[in-house]
């Protein structure tokens, strides 16, 4: 999971992981981001919420120990899924897009085909920064698919549209609010219409 700050990486990955463990999957988190204060705690309150485990390791530690070790422990435990949090990233900060890279490379030691879903997560009242913001990201990662958020106010997050076409980067998901069911799976008729709702 990556994106800045302040896009809803957090919440998605706790609304995630509720519908996965709702499926009858047993999930794991890994609290990589450990640049941010309360980050881990604001994780572990997701986790609890959505009944699966949450590998942390105190603030400032290595990212990507913390991501090795959580595939680690799933694939021991037999976890079905695995979601890793990040720490919120600008091109300005070389050394967190750095450790994308390095996260990337050490959890191929547990699993050789991870990860399998690199999500970018766009706040969808951010409008042509969300540009930037992809651009940066798949540059130093393969991002895979797009999830666009904060969708329950005024935002349209119309520019995910134009993001998607130029990645050729699937959108996957819309979040909508902050309740547990708040993810919905993307449907591009349905959000084309609200485009163009009065």
């Amino acid at each position: 999971m990556v994106g800045v700050n302040g896009v809803g990486k957090t919440t998605t990955i706790g609304k995630l992981a509720y519908q996965y463990t709702k499926a009858g999957n047993k999930v794991f988190l890994a609290a990589s981001d450990t640049f941010r204060a309360a980050a881990i705690e604001q994780l572990q309150t997701w986790g609890d919420r959505a009944g699966c485990t949450v590998i942390h390791q105190k603030m400032g530690s290595d990212p990507a120990a913390v991501a090795f070790d959580t595939v680690s422990a799933a694939k021991a435990q037999g976890a079905d899924v695995v979601i890793i949090d990040t720490a919120g990233r600008l091109h300005n900060k070389v050394h967190l897009m750095k450790e994308l890279e390095k996260i990337s490379k050490v959890i191929k030691r547990v699993n050789p085909d991870a990860p399998q879903e690199v999500l970018l997560i766009l706040d969808g009242s951010t409008g042509q920064n969300a540009y930037m913001q992809a651009e940066q990201f798949s540059a130093v990662t393969d991002v895979t698919a797009l999830a666009v958020t904060k969708l329950d106010g005024t935002a349209k997050g119309g520019v995910i549209i134009g993001i998607s076409h130029k990645h050729k980067i699937p959108i996957k998901y819309i979040g909508l609010g902050e309740g547990m069911d708040d993810l919905q799976i993307f449907d591009a008729k349905e959000f084309v219409k609200s485009l163009f709702q009065k």
